[in-house]
């Protein structure tokens, strides 16, 4: 198992969780809205890294995405809380169709792995569009705190956050129970 600087830098997004969701518990918006900020940069750079110092590896592969869907559950779990949430209160429905997706792609591709033996689950662009709308979102919900003429925008991208997320964890359902029948190659997790 290779520990590369990627993969440091995805552990210490995953160690931005914490302070982010005490920032939130404080109502020190702007302090949660950096660290999320500062998060989403390090995702950025162990991407970079990855690629074009060729740190890519199995781990990474999993840790990437791991601590980005740590980073977004916690954001979306800590922003419904209305006593918590000073800007925009993001509805359950949403926090729980974001949920709900992730947890319905892990249990396709873990039937799909012991099935079929399928490990390979790229991501689609549906899926690429939807998580950035989803950081969006959560970057809006934040700023609305401290902006509150941003509630219809915030208002607006959670609408198609859940549109999104439907649309993507459908097309990922559909895209990979036809696979079921081909062999196994590669081991990225879905995202």
């Amino acid at each position: 198992m290779k520990f590369t600087i990627p993969n440091l830098i995805s552990v210490l997004r995953m160690g931005l969780v914490p302070l982010f969701i005490i920032a939130v518990l404080e109502g020190q918006s702007l302090r949660a809205l950096i660290l999320f900020l500062v998060a989403g940069l390090t995702d950025a750079l162990d991407g970079f890294i990855a690629r074009f110092a060729n740190q890519q590896s199995l781990l990474g592969a999993y840790l990437d995405p791991i601590a980005d869907k740590i980073l977004l559950t916690a954001a979306y779990i800590a922003l419904t809380i209305p006593s918590l949430n000073h800007g925009v209160q993001i509805p359950v429905w949403i926090t729980v169709l974001v949920i709900g997706r992730d947890v319905l792609l892990v249990v396709v591709g873990l039937i799909l792995y012991l099935a079929g033996g399928i490990r390979k689950f790229p991501v689609t662009i549906l899926s690429k569009i939807n998580t950035a709308i989803q950081v969006a979102a959560v970057l809006v919900v934040l700023l609305s705190a401290l902006s509150p003429h941003l509630e219809s925008i915030a208002t607006t991208l959670l609408y198609l956050v859940a549109v999104l997320t439907i649309s993507s964890g459908l097309d990922y359902v559909i895209r990979y129970s036809r696979s079921s029948g081909q062999p196994a190659s590669g081991n990225i997790p879905p995202q």
